[in-house]
């Protein structure tokens, strides 16, 4: 198991790589907001040799604007990952399925050459989610013991914890597998 972690405009710009492979970044969420510290958490993980993702935390509604919101701010580079966060929103809502797969399905089409994943924790794979639709690839978040989340789908990364910060493991035997997995889109 590869270890990483994924941040947001709470975290530091210089936040731990130790032992990292990856790190997940937030960069935008429905149509108006950009990670402050977007560019400088992104530069931090090059930096660091990690594998690079993105991820926008989708909101019901205006799905392509959202894509493309998403796409216009998310760093470009050859083996970044997109991802969409789809969960409970600050409102008490949620985008559909219908929507999230809309979302990846376009985001798929303008970033063609980029894996495109779903985060969900495990509440929303298993109560919400009616497609069992994950893009590239499922990113769970269940918090028990890392790499072991209870759920039958096959799963790329799972988050295990937020404690004291989000923290993350890949199924990969090794770096080099997920950055050749990354790059082949």
């Amino acid at each position: 198991m590869l270890h990483g972690i994924d941040v947001s405009a709470y975290q530091s710009s210089t936040y731990g790589t130790s032992g990292s492979s990856f790190v997940f970044i937030k960069a935008t969420e429905g149509r108006s907001y950009v990670n402050s510290k977007l560019g400088a958490q992104t530069k931090h993980g090059r930096d660091a040799g990690l594998v690079v993702g993105f991820y926008h935390f989708l909101w019901p509604g205006n799905i392509t604007a959202q894509a493309e919101y998403f796409v216009s701010h998310a760093p470009e580079k050859a083996g970044d990952i997109l991802a969409v966060d789809w969960e409970t929103t600050g409102e008490g809502t949620h985008a559909s399925n219908a929507e999230k797969d809309q979302f990846i399905r376009k985001v798929k089409a303008l970033r063609p050459h980029h894996r495109v994943i779903l985060y969900a924790n495990r509440h929303f794979w298993l109560n919400v989610d009616t497609t069992s639709y994950a893009g590239d690839g499922l990113w769970i978040a269940d918090y028990v013991a890392a790499g072991h989340p209870r759920i039958k789908a096959k799963w790329r990364f799972h988050q295990y914890t937020d404690d004291p910060h989000d923290q993350n493991v890949a199924n990969f035997a090794d770096k080099a597998a997920l950055r050749e997995w990354a790059r082949g889109a």
